[in-house]
């Protein structure tokens, strides 16, 4: 084999991958047919639960300059509408706040220093597999062809993924071909606010900052990305077609605000060298892979699941795509893992697709025009006074509500859950259990002094810690964060570590 995986992408999701892969010993390469970022603004933040595993690989701190993973933030939206979600106790709800192409070029960063190589300009061009391998035909950036062998192939290439439709996989779903989306970078003048936080009065309502602001006519969107530059989008629904390939002029943008918010607002293109984001869009798509393998083949992200970004889960669900995948690849790879390790990638994380496609749907059904979902916003509105409705959506949006079933880990209440952050007191210091994994290694916490790891030493880390008041007396805590046992049977947690990370050493 030339390299153990090739991967196909060099965005977040693929480059993140190769950090992780790296990190586990193997040896990746990105295939990237761009020959450089294009540094066009995409997303401008991460939200949910992937925050916290970015944590616990210690990217957080390198993506946010340095800044502790901080307190979840206390306001959101769900299809438009408020939530206040100070009052929650554990508040799920997360956000890290930075542009795609910042947060590209630190996970470029990363993953090359553990060793993942990046071939930008060479394009993927089809692929051939057997029980042995992969083998990854690639054009240049001269045009001349070569081959790459692998065991494995990830296709990170996006909605329109080379990868999946070479691989035979159906991407069914639904495409709304009468929705236009509209944005841009641009100045507006000062007279255009109606106060210090920047809103917009307009007819009937007054428009806020960083929230969509649905009329009768479509949603309204605009933030404050850069010193003196506004970033507008305008979503309007049961249009006539659009040509999405001619240019989206400021006079186009400025019409489609008009119509959808009734304000004139005036907008000139800043003079600026940062890229900015000009960009018209036909169509509403959600869609997801019927299957997330295919032999030797992955999918990872947009690839697998393209859905409206209302509500922002695309990160959190294709980096948590990621952290799922990356671990069990690489035991897959090193010739450590059970039979079936890597056939639970796509039974939990499908399961996670589906249910973003769900409420993504929803919320982009309560920002439609029309009587009746003004009724049904309303109706929606008041339900939002519940506690217990709050928690659901915030959990919701986190991806915080997802367990995953754990074969023999026992009936604890964390099994299957996200394994909540400790301050553990070890023998050396007192540290984050979040530090503990930053090797991308599975962790038993021994609270009480009564189990081992015999036979597991090789890819299990044992960390005896004391905690106040610790969950359980001891807990399996996989890679991606998540808990496959808990107690103290230890006939249970036998069988745990045999399901997930293979027999032991010594087992002949």
């Amino acid at each position: 084999m030339d390299v153990d995986v090739v991967i196909v992408g060099a965005g977040p999701n693929g480059l993140l991958l190769a950090g992780e892969l790296s990190l586990l010993g193997l040896r990746p390469v990105v295939l990237e047919r761009l020959r450089e970022r294009t540094g066009e603004p995409r997303a401008n933040g991460v939200i949910g639960r992937v925050v916290q595993a970015l944590d616990l690989r210690g990217l957080h701190d390198r993506l946010s300059g340095g800044e502790p993973l901080g307190e979840p933030g206390r306001y959101f939206q769900f299809g438009g509408l408020a939530l206040d979600l100070g009052a929650l106790a554990d508040n799920p709800l997360h956000g890290l706040r930075i542009p795609q192409p910042r947060l590209e070029a630190l996970l470029e960063e990363w993953a090359v220093e553990r060793g993942a190589r990046l071939r930008r300009g060479h394009e993927f061009a089809g692929f051939a597999q057997d029980d042995d391998g992969v083998r990854v035909d690639v054009r240049g950036p001269d045009g001349a062809a070569y081959a790459v062998t692998a065991a494995y192939l990830v296709g990170c290439d996006g909605a329109s993924s080379s990868v999946r439709k070479l691989a035979g996989i159906g991407f069914p779903g639904t495409t709304d071909e009468h929705f236009v989306s509209r944005s841009g970078d641009v100045v507006l003048p000062g007279s255009a606010f109606a106060d210090e936080l920047g809103s917009i009065d307009a007819p009937g309502q007054r428009m806020f900052p960083f929230a969509f602001n649905r009329t009768e006519r479509g949603a309204f969107v605009y933030a404050p990305f850069q010193p003196g530059v506004h970033r507008v989008a305008v979503h309007e629904w049961r249009q006539p077609p659009a040509d999405p390939d001619a240019p989206l002029t400021p006079a186009e943008l400025r019409a489609a605000v008009t119509r959808v918010t009734g304000v004139d607002l005036p907008m000139t293109r800043p003079d600026s060298d940062a890229p900015l984001a000009w960009r018209r869009r036909v169509g509403m798509h959600s869609r997801q892979a019927e299957r997330y393998r295919d032999g030797r083949v992955l999918l990872a992200g947009d690839a697998a699941h393209v859905h409206s970004s209302v509500g922002a889960p695309g990160l959190n669900l294709g980096m948590q795509d990621v952290f799922n995948l990356g671990w069990k690849l690489a035991a897959t790879v090193l010739g450590r893992a059970p039979r079936d390790l890597l056939d639970t990638y796509e039974r939990e994380r499908h399961p996670a697709g589906a249910r973003v496609l769900m409420q993504t749907r929803a919320q982009t059904a309560l920002l439609a025009p029309g009587a009746e979902v003004t009724a049904l916003r309303e109706l929606f509105g008041e339900l939002l006074d519940e506690p217990a409705v709050l928690r659901r959506l915030a959990e919701l949006l986190a991806g915080a509500d997802l367990r995953y079933e754990m074969p023999g880990g026992g009936d604890h209440p964390l099994v299957g859950g996200w394994m909540p952050e400790l301050h553990l007191g070890t023998p050396a210091a007192r540290s984050r259990l979040a530090a503990a994994q930053h090797r991308a290694r599975p962790v038993l916490l021994d609270f009480a002094g009564g189990v081992a790891l015999a036979g597991w030493q090789d890819r299990v880390d044992l960390v005896r810690a004391d905690a106040e008041d610790p969950p359980a007396d001891a807990i399996l805590v996989r890679p991606d964060g998540y808990v496959a046992w808990a107690g103290s049977d230890t006939g249970e947690l036998t069988r745990a570590l045999r399901t997930w990370f293979g027999e032991p050493a010594d087992a002949g």
